[in-house]
């Protein structure tokens, strides 16, 4: 009865924690631009499918894929014999389902032990990755500080939830064995079958239910732990990963949106009918009525769309874009990675001013944008080459945030590198991004 009153005890304050974590992050994606996005349902799938679920584009690099596949396989197995730890938890009973799933529950634990230990050999190999080979990825700039904590604290974590596993099931075997009472026989598992008796063997029965127990409460707690620290962590995108492969752009990589207003002035310059006024709006505007210069681009995550910042959320950090990204490679101070961290942290800096009440949305200005944190040099330092877009395993589009920063500097602010301005003035007086002493057709005559 104590042990079903702590327990709904910790449960109930991990979610509300967990809960005002998530709901923080969805307050901060709604802060972008709205944004319909819809269409192509079977591609969608297809995307969460392969992308999300199967990791289709970590295994252009297959042995950090295969052993994050060992975690990640393990990590979704293992929510079976959460669900048990939850049901005995609260009615406390012990090892539920093993009544009624007889020899297929001894292999479903079993299963999960195998897969415990090849995550527990892959969480050590990624440990040693990042601080002893110390792979380059790992070790730009922006990794520095919480970003390679966190990073650390996870896999830390991965290891004492199997550290948790293996008391659990190890002393659980030990008192089977030994025919205690309330520890039923469950059969044999692959691992904790030998390990208990090994390490546990030699003790008394009261000091092996204290492991056996140890273990079921480190198990619940560091899950109860990892799902308050979530909303902060980079590994949200356990989570994210799907909405965000479904949200995907399914257009051609490098596709650029049209801004109506510049598509307007363009086909004006070039004497071309203007378009139809889009569906669902009045008649054509009047060209004389005054009104105010357009916003073009983005300086903030206010002018962002909301699938950006869902992207940023969605980050996992790993670096594959800043590993391959050209600029960053001839060691300009571009990274896609720190674009993406940059968004996200912004997004929780508005968030928190807005939700605190000292701003509002609608006229929010705290005297710093994006441009704060991404530099014109990061902008201007990209090829838009889209090797980041590529490289992502999640679908992310950095490089969708950088051209909307980009154009918001070059037309709103008329700024940009001085050696961008003569090929502009180019374009705008020849059609063409060469000066020319002729007109651009008359090669024709």
């Amino acid at each position: 009865m104590l042990q079903s009153f702590l327990f709904l005890l910790v449960a109930g304050a991990a979610s509300w924690f967990a809960w005002k974590g998530f709901s923080r992050v969805w307050r901060n994606i709604q802060l972008g631009k709205p944004e319909k996005i819809g269409g192509e349902k079977a591609q969608r799938w297809r995307n969460v499918l392969l992308v999300a679920m199967g990791q289709q584009k970590m295994f252009k690099n297959w042995l950090p894929a295969v052993l994050h596949l060992f975690i990640y396989v393990a990590f979704v197995i293992t929510q079976v014999e959460l669900l048990e730890i939850f049901v005995d938890g609260i009615f406390g009973t012990h090892r539920f389902f093993a009544t009624y799933l007889g020899g297929f529950y001894t292999f479903v634990i079993s299963s999960i032990e195998v897969l415990s230990v090849l995550a527990f050999v892959a969480t050590v190999i990624f440990l040693a990755r990042r601080n002893l080979l110390r792979v380059p990825r790992f070790w730009k700039p922006e990794m520095k500080g919480f970003p390679f904590r966190d990073a650390n604290l996870i896999l830390l974590g991965e290891i004492i939830l199997i550290t948790g596993i293996f008391c659990m099931n190890g002393g659980d075997k030990v008192l089977q064995i030994r025919g205690v009472e309330h520890y039923h026989l469950t059969g044999n598992f692959a691992v904790s079958t030998w390990l208990g008796p090994a390490l546990f063997g030699g003790l008394s029965d009261a000091t092996v239910m204290v492991i056996e127990r140890f273990g079921w409460w480190l198990h619940i707690f560091t899950v109860f732990g990892f799902l308050c620290y979530l909303p902060y962590s980079k590994h949200l995108h356990i989570i994210l990963a799907f909405p965000n492969t479904w949200y995907a752009r399914l257009t051609v990589k490098g596709h650029m949106e049209n801004m109506p207003e510049i598509q307007k002035e363009v086909r004006l310059m070039m004497g071309l009918p203007p378009l139809p006024s889009p569906e669902g709006v009045g008649g054509a505007p009047d060209e004389n009525a005054p009104g105010e210069l357009p916003e073009f681009g983005a300086n903030d995550v206010l002018s962002l769309s909301w699938l950006n910042i869902l992207q940023a959320y969605s980050c996992t950090e790993c670096g594959r874009c800043t590993a391959v990204c050209p600029a960053n490679i001839t060691g300009k101070k571009l990274s896609p990675r720190k674009v993406m961290m940059d968004v996200r942290d912004r997004a929780e800096e508005v968030g928190a001013q807005v939700a605190s009440g000292k701003q509002q949305v609608a006229s929010y200005d705290d005297g710093k944008s994006l441009f704060d944190r991404i530099t014109p040099e990061e902008l201007h330092a990209c090829t838009t080459c889209n090797a980041c877009v590529e490289a992502c395993p999640v679908l992310i589009n950095p490089l969708e945030i950088i051209l909307e920063m980009r154009r918001h500097e070059i037309l709103t602010q008329s700024a940009g590198p001085a050696e961008w301005l003569p090929m502009f003035n180019s374009i705008e007086n020849a059609g063409a991004a060469w000066a020319m002493s002729e007109a651009r057709e008359a090669w024709r005559d």
